[in-house]
């Protein structure tokens, strides 16, 4: 944790985890803020100091609220009134810090029965209410798990993500579901078990591919008794939970019996079976001897920046690393910002036997006292010096090193392309965030629009939207479409920052909705936890002063929702229809460009639209111009992904679910008796009765249903 042993108060840093290196942005460090003015720093002493005087001396977490009843900040203390007491003091504090007491105006405290115990109640509750001045670590759900089902006579291996609701074994976490896949892929060769689901299980009358290529028994179909695929079943167990070595030696007397028995096809069955065991444990960059279960953290600093990186170990194999970068305040030192991560990591996960890190951290006791409270058992967190676990953790600081020196590059390159793009539009300064709208829809079904966002960290997939076009919109009419995922975007920001346009747009029209694809709904704020920066303010100009000042102070501590350009696909009668209804929603300051394609839809001839500009286009060889295509293609496939997965789940649809009272045990019924929705279809009313499961209302809704259809 941050120096909870020290008089003086935390250095908090402000900080988001992400949680993969290829996708993820590189968070711009914190910047000194400019110091809290005199009077609001005394008057946050004084607060803090009446709270103070009457709080207990036990173990405790507190909360600092703002005027407007935001948490600013969560944290714990052995003892409540000396914690609370060092940030009365008015020295030694960071500028940081300064800022979070002069803006303190509330404070809320839980005593707990020991330091441990508030730890972890530290880490949940940043979880749920992701302050502004505490590190934060994302929600991880792309931490996949190998999961042996348990609620199945013949159990499944499949693939996991979050909770832990069904009934087995879980085996993780690993790196990446690519780590997953090929390891899931090695065990069906070696263990010959099923990965299909219950229901399709159920509904097989001959073997599928799988069995014909040796990758599954056939259970659902008696190649294989109940007992002996539960007994493939227990090998795969005793392998994952790292008793490899009994699994392959019992794998090779039988292929040693087998062969002395002249049964040469099933010794080589056993032997490919070996082999497929083998490359799960030599298909790793690097193994241990001594180790068998642990977590390695290692951080390095650059220019700044920050980037921890983990690998996974478990049975003496490398489950794989992943790079996280968080955003932490300068004035912390590497130790620091990794106590931090590790106190929060495990908020949603449990923690191995050993974690092992690259700095010695304070009260590393606490936090290994912590992780085993959490884990029910003995937790053990050490920084080594020799040995294995020292050459282990080089290892990942070396990746950790290399993975931060990549970001820094990428970053760097993806600064350069936005200048060059608000060079490209006359934009004063290089827009920090760039939405791109398209649509897509064939012959008008299944319409609708796609939104993407880039930063200067690349891709903010985070922020992504899809908007589905409603039913009064004319089908194929693409100025329409783009007027109103437009006018309910920009409806929604001015609706957050109190203005009242002459438009009523406080909720989509009819039909529409905007769908949550790969981040929060649209107007939550930004993955930081930070509310978004309003749109207009309510006299409808800019930012209000304040909040402008806040930003430029913070340096983009917090990625805007309010785009600094917007660029959509097509010509010029997208571009109007766009233009009419920002300039009704009062943002017709934020520059608006539209893309037409060239002649014969060649690239690097792209029409230009903007306000106040004759239609140009950009010099073949210009950065911005690939730039700008990159933009328009991932807008593209952003829009044409989601309407195919729209449309699938509309050619995918029962007519069972669209009858009342029909629900999943009734629609089972029905199928299962005749066999196909057609066969439903054609049936008359009183087959329809005499199905079991069904009564007589039932059945005449159906036969109902289908004859007005």
């Amino acid at each position: 944790m941050r120096g909870m042993n020290r008089e003086r108060p935390d250095d908090l840093p402000d900080a988001e985890m992400e949680d993969e290196e290829e996708s993820l942005p590189l968070p711009a460090p914190a910047a000194d803020l400019t110091e809290a003015t005199p009077g609001a720093l005394k008057h946050g002493i004084e607060v803090i100091a009446g709270f103070a005087r009457h709080l207990p001396g036990k173990p405790g977490v507190y909360r600092m609220f703002d005027r407007a009843g935001e948490v600013l900040y969560v944290g714990k203390a052995k003892n409540l009134k000396n914690r609370v007491t060092a940030y009365a003091r008015g020295m030694a504090h960071t500028n940081a810090v300064a800022r979070m007491i002069a803006e303190t105006a509330n404070m809320e405290f839980v005593t707990t029965g020991t330091e441990a115990e508030a730890l972890l109640l530290e880490s949940n509750l940043i979880k749920q209410l992701r302050p502004r001045y505490n590190v934060l670590l994302r929600d991880d759900k792309s931490f996949p798990y190998i999961l042996l089902s348990g609620d199945h006579e013949a159990p499944q291996i499949a693939k996991h993500r979050g909770s832990r609701q069904r009934k087995g074994d879980y085996f993780g976490p690993f790196a990446s579901v690519w780590a997953v896949t090929r390891t899931i892929d090695a065990l069906q060769k070696a263990f010959l078990l099923r990965s299909c689901t219950d229901s399709f299980y159920e509904n097989r009358t001959r073997p599928c591919l799988l069995f014909q290529i040796k990758r599954c028994s056939g259970p659902c179909t008696g190649e294989i008794s109940i007992p002996d695929y539960q007994g493939l079943a227990s090998q795969a167990r005793d392998f994952l939970s790292g008793r490899s070595s009994t699994v392959k030696q019992t794998l090779s007397a039988r292929m040693q019996e087998a062969a002395e028995e002249l049964e040469f096809e099933k010794a080589a069955r056993y032997r490919d079976r070996l082999a497929a065991l083998s490359a799960v444990q030599a298909g790793q960059d690097i193994n241990t001897q001594d180790v068998e279960e642990a977590d390695v953290f290692a951080i390095d600093e650059q220019a700044g920046q920050f980037c921890v990186e983990i690998f996974f170990f478990r049975n003496h194999q490398n489950w794989g690393n992943r790079a996280l970068f968080p955003r932490a305040d300068k004035s912390l030192t590497p130790a620091e910002v990794l106590a931090s991560v590790v106190s929060q990591f495990y908020d949603d996960k449990p923690p191995p036997r050993l974690v092992l890190l690259s700095h010695p951290v304070e009260e590393i006791e606490l936090i290994a006292q912590a992780l085993s409270t959490r884990a029910n058992r003995k937790v053990e967190v050490a920084a080594p010096k020799r040995g294995e676990k020292y050459d282990l953790v080089a290892h990942a600081q070396k990746n950790a090193r290399e993975a931060l020196s990549r970001k820094l590059a990428d970053n760097a390159g993806q600064q350069s392309l936005l200048a060059a793009l608000g060079a490209a539009f006359g934009i004063e300064k290089p827009p920090r965030r760039v939405e791109v709208y398209d649509n897509s829809h064939i012959m008008g079904t299944n319409a609708v629009g796609g939104m993407i966002v880039a930063g200067k960290d690349g891709f903010m997939k985070s922020h992504y939207r899809t908007f589905n076009i409603s039913a009064d919109t004319i089908a194929g009419d693409d100025f329409g479409m783009m007027r109103e995922v437009l006018q309910r975007r920009f409806a929604r920001l001015a609706k957050e920052a109190g203005t009242n346009p002459t438009t009523s747009t406080d909720s989509p029209p009819p039909g529409g909705e905007e769908l949550e694809v790969e981040g929060v709904p649209l107007g939550e704020g930004s993955p930081s936890g930070t509310p978004p920066i309003p749109l207009l303010s309510p006299q409808g100009g800019r930012e209000a002063p304040q909040q402008a000042a806040r930003e430029d102070e913070a340096d983009d501590i917090a990625f805007p929702s309010r785009p600094d350009l917007v660029i959509v696909d097509g010509g010029k009668g997208q571009f109007e229809a766009a233009r009419k209804i920002m300039a009704e929603l009062g943002a017709t300051d934020i520059p608006l460009v539209a893309i037409a394609k060239g002649a014969d839809r060649n690239a690097m001839r792209e029409t230009f639209f903007m306000a106040g500009r004759e239609p140009f286009k950009l010099p073949p060889r210009d950065p911005a111009l690939y730039f700008i295509q990159r933009l328009r293609d991932e807008a593209h496939r952003f829009a044409i992904g989601t309407h195919r997965a729209k449309r699938k789940r509309d050619t995918m649809t029962n007519p069972l679910d669209e009858i009342p009272g029909i629900g999943p045990s009734r629609k089972r019924a029905l199928l299962l008796h005749f066999g196909t929705v057609k066969a439903i279809q054609r049936a008359k009313l009183d087959d329809l009765m005499r199905t079991p499961g069904v009564n007589a209302a039932t059945a005449k809704a159906v036969h109902e249903f289908f004859h007005d259809a």
